[in-house]
């Protein structure tokens, strides 16, 4: 009876062993399929991160594509609002009315970040100034603007309207 009580016993230890070992296997089976997923969250958690990051970008660059195209189409006004602030007018109320329209439409410019492309004075640049003369004056160093005939503008970096501009030789 003492034998087949040391055999149960015996088998008792054994199973609560394998059951032991059972469970810590579950438990490393466990993190390893926890790990997995982790990790697998964490890569799409970053893919999503970098699309929303491409997205955003894109969005921008497609806004300062339209607006840079509405700007160009507009240009020539505000070539004309100059042109008719530089003339010559009797009708002083007039004079004034035109002055404000063409400081609303640079305020419009500054606010969509549209600056004017500085020329006269510059050295020339092809990126940013187009040479439609030149010139030869002693008194001006080489590749200086020394006149300018349309303006040029920008958007950011990105030139809408290259500045036509006279050149010392």
């Amino acid at each position: 009876m003492e034998e087949k009580k040391e055999n149960t016993t015996e088998e008792l230890e054994n199973v609560a062993t394998n059951e032991k070992q059972e469970k810590q296997e579950e438990i490393v089976h466990s993190n390893a399929e926890y790990d997995e997923l982790n990790d697998r969250y964490k890569r799409v958690l970053a893919e999503f991160e970098n699309f929303k990051k491409r997205s955003q970008k894109e969005r921008e660059s497609l806004y300062n594509s339209v607006l840079g195209d509405i700007i160009i189409g507009m240009l020539p006004i505000m070539d004309n609002l100059e042109n008719a602030v530089k003339a010559e007018c009797k009708d002083e109320k007039y004079k004034q009315g035109v002055e404000l329209v063409q400081k609303q439409f640079k305020e419009f410019l500054n606010k969509h970040h549209v600056e004017e492309i500085e020329a006269i004075g510059q050295t020339f640049d092809p990126s940013i100034h187009e040479a439609v003369s030149s010139t030869q004056d002693a008194d001006k160093k080489s590749q200086e603007i020394v006149q300018e005939y349309r303006k040029g503008y920008k958007l950011g970096s990105k030139v809408l309207r290259h500045s036509m501009v006279v050149v010392n030789q």
